[in-house]
């Protein structure tokens, strides 16, 4: 079967192949315009994920930002869990950390809408540009308009577990 043909009609197929192909390391043989191609991919895709957890993880610092008086235990726990999850994508792939900012800002184009459907409060109430920084973004304590420590904010007086 032609490399190419076998890529567009079985793709597990043409992965076992080729992976196996590399390992052999017969070169000739490899499909390396689509291996590039998928590899590519691949670095997308990264970077896709990252621009949606950031995006979910600013949406929730928004609406605990400008609904203070609500901010359920449901808010805490999804930024801390986007907030673990982006750390552990920034470990495994640390080039990510380049052009942190150019991803907060397509991240904060999401997370403006999110925040207006999730809390009814009209998108240009919130800044156009993101107020939180990349590093408040993925700071562990940050929770933005809160001054009090991380542990008073995740367990209010009468609320300690």
């Amino acid at each position: 079967m032609e490399t190419g043909i076998e890529y567009e009609s079985d793709f597990h197929s043409w992965a076992m192949k080729n992976a196996r192909l590399l390992r052999e390391r017969n070169f000739p043989e490899i499909d390396a315009d689509h291996i590039a191609e998928e590899l590519e991919a691949m670095g997308r895709s990264e970077k896709r994920q990252l621009v949606n957890r950031l995006s979910v993880l600013i949406a929730h610092l928004l609406k605990w930002k400008y609904q203070a008086v609500r901010r359920p235990r449901s808010w805490q726990n999804t930024i801390l869990n986007q907030r673990m999850d982006i750390a552990d994508l920034l470990e495994d792939s640390p080039s990510l950390r380049h052009g942190l900012e150019e991803q907060v800002a397509r991240a904060y184009r999401k997370a403006r809408l999110k925040a207006e459907m999730e809390t009814g409060i009209e998108k240009e109430q919130f800044p156009e540009a993101c107020p939180f920084s990349p590093e408040n973004i993925l700071e562990e304590d940050f929770f933005p308009g809160t001054d009090t420590p991380l542990t008073t904010v995740l367990f209010p007086p009468g609320r300690r577990a």
